[in-house]
C-alpha cells in the first residue's frame, strides 16, 4: 500500500495581514499533480486543513476541488481528520457527497466512519475502496484487495478525550495525566490491529520533544496537553500526526511517528527548512519504508537586515520585481520617516514590516525574540515574570489566561482548544 501523509494546510491563512490564498492554490495544485504521478493509494490529512473554524467560501471551495481531483471518483482513498483550528462539525458536514468520491472526514474522536464500499465500480462490480469494518476511533478498509487498520483521533481536547474514553470518570481517571488517557486509548484501540493488515495512526496532537517553529498556535499549555512517545501504539507502522509546522519524527518511536510539516513558510522562523509530505510503502506485517516529497516554495519569506536606510533602498530597487515576502531590519540612528518607507514600498511591494535597529540598540535587540515569533502563551509567561520579579506562573494561571484570551477562537467554548 501506497500512502503519502500531509498535515497543517491552514487554509485561508494570512501573514500578517497578507492573504496567502494565492500561494495556497499553488501548492494544492502540486500536491494533485504528486498523488497522480506516485500512484498514491490512500492519502493521510492529519488536521488543521483550514487556518479557523469559520474560513473563508474560496478556502472551503479549493479544499473540496482538491478532493475531487485527487481521488478520481474513489480510485485514491482520501482520510481525513480535524486538527485545533478547525470546526469538526463544519469540516464534516460534506460527508454524505465525500463518502461517493472515497473521501472520509472525521471531525471528533468519537467518530464512526460509514461502512460499505465508494467510489466507482471495477470490472468485477466491486468498488476498489471499502470500509469493511469502524467503530468509535477506528477504522478497516480494503483498497484494491489490500486492508488496513487505521487508529483514528482526531484533535484530542480534554472534553472530547473523557468523552470517548467514559461517559463518567472517576476522581482516580480524572487524575490521570493527559498522556496516559491517550496512551490507554490507544492501547484499546490497537487490539484491532492484525498481523494480515497495514497497521496505521492518524492523529492531530502535540507529541513530547516535538520541534515547535513559531507559527503555531499551541494546544499543550505548557506541557499538559502533551503525549510521550512511548504513549503510541507500538503496532503500529505509521503514525501520521499533524500540528507541528517543521517535518520531524517523534523522538523515542524509532521513526515510526512522524509530523509531515505544514506546505508552506507560515512565519520567518520557518525560512530555513523545506516542506513536504511523507510517502510511505508498507505491507502488512512489514517495515514501512519511507522517503519524503519537498514542494516548491511557492513564495519565500525573506529577512533583509541592512547597515542603512540607503542601502535598504537600493536592495528593494534591485530586488523590485521579485516574488517574495520581505522583513525589513534597518539599522539606522533615527527613527525612519514616512517618506523613506512609502518609498521602499513603492520600490517593492509585499513588505511585511520595516523594523529600525536604533544604533546603540542592537545587543538589547539581539537578545530578545520578536514578538512576532512568539506564541500568546510564551508572551504572557515573559510577561508574568518580569512583573512578578522572577515568579513562573502556575499551570492554573497559564490554563485561565488561555481560557479567557482564546474564548473568541474556540468554537465550542472549549478551554484547551486554539
Amino acid at each position: 500500500m501506497r500512502i503519502l501523509h500531509t498535515s497543517d494546510w491552514h487554509l485561508g491563512k494570512t501573514l500578517e495581514q497578507y492573504s496567502r490564498l494565492e500561494e495556497q492554490e499553488e501548492f494544492l495544485e502540486e500536491f494533485i499533480e504528486i498523488v497522480e504521478n506516485n500512484n498514491i493509494d490512500l492519502v493521510l490529512i492529519a488536521g488543521d486543513i483550514y487556518d479557523n473554524g469559520n474560513p473563508p467560501a474560496r478556502a472551503e471551495g479549493m479544499f473540496y476541488n482538491t478532493l475531487k481531483n485527487i481521488t478520481s471518483s474513489g480510485k485514491t482513498a482520501v482520510l481525513v481528520v480535524a486538527g485545533n483550528h478547525d470546526n469538526p462539525e463544519r469540516l464534516v458536514a460534506a460527508s454524505p457527497l465525500a463518502y461517493e468520491h472515497g473521501v472520509v472526514l472525521l471531525g471528533e474522536p468519537k467518530s464512526i466512519a460509514r461502512q460499505g464500499g465508494f467510489g466507482e465500480f471495477n470490472s468485477e462490480n466491486k468498488c476498489d475502496f471499502e470500509i469493511i469494518e469502524s467503530g468509535e476511533g477506528y477504522l478497516e478498509l480494503s483498497i484494491r484487495g489490500e486492508k488496513a487498520v487505521i487508529i483514528t483521533l482526531p484533535y484530542p481536547s480534554e472534553k472530547r478525550l473523557n468523552e470517548v474514553l467514559s461517559v463518567e470518570l472517576s476522581d482516580e481517571e480524572r487524575q490521570k495525566s493527559y498522556s496516559d488517557r491517550i496512551g490507554e486509548l490507544f492501547e484499546k484501540l490497537s487490539t484491532k490491529y492484525r498481523e494480515d493488515t497495514v497497521n496505521l495512526v492518524v492523529s492531530h496532537l502535540y507529541a513530547m520533544g516535538g520541534e515547535e517553529s513559531g507559527s503555531e498556535r499551541g494546544i499543550q499549555l505548557g506541557g499538559s496537553l502533551s503525549v510521550a512517545p512511548a504513549k503510541f501504539p507500538e503496532k503500529a507502522q505509521y503514525t501520521a500526526l499533524g500540528h507541528l509546522h517543521r517535518p520531524q519524527k517523534v523522538p523515542g518511536t524509532g521513526g515510526k511517528a512522524r509530523y509531515s510539516g505544514s506546505p508552506i513558510q507560515y512565519s520567518k522562523s520557518e525560512i530555513n527548512y523545506s516542506k513536504g509530505a511523507y510517502l510511505i510503502d508498507v505491507k502488512a506485517g512489514g517495515e514501512a519504508e519511507i522517503s519524503e516529497i519537498k514542494f516548491r516554495n511557492y513564495k519565500p519569506i525573506e529577512v533583509w537586515k541592512c547597515e542603512s536606510v540607503e542601502e535598504a533602498l537600493e536592495k528593494c530597487k534591485l530586488h523590485s520585481e521579485r516574488n517574495i515576502w520581505v522583513y525589513l531590519e534597518i539599522k539606522t540612528k533615527e527613527i525612519i520617516s514616512t517618506e523613506h518607507i512609502k518609498e521602499m514600498k513603492n520600490l517593492r511591494k509585499d513588505i511585511v514590516s520595516i523594523e529600525p535597529i536604533l544604533e546603540g540598540m542592537e545587543s538589547e535587540e539581539a537578545s530578545k525574540e520578536s514578538l512576532k515569533e512568539k506564541s500568546m502563551e510564551e508572551m504572557f509567561k515573559d510577561f508574568f515574570i518580569k512583573e512578578k520579579g522572577g515568579l513562573e506562573p502556575s499551570m492554573e494561571i497559564m490554563e485561565l489566561f488561555l481560557s479567557i484570551a482564546l474564548e473568541q477562537e474556540v468554537p465550542e467554548n472549549e478551554t484547551n482548544k486554539s
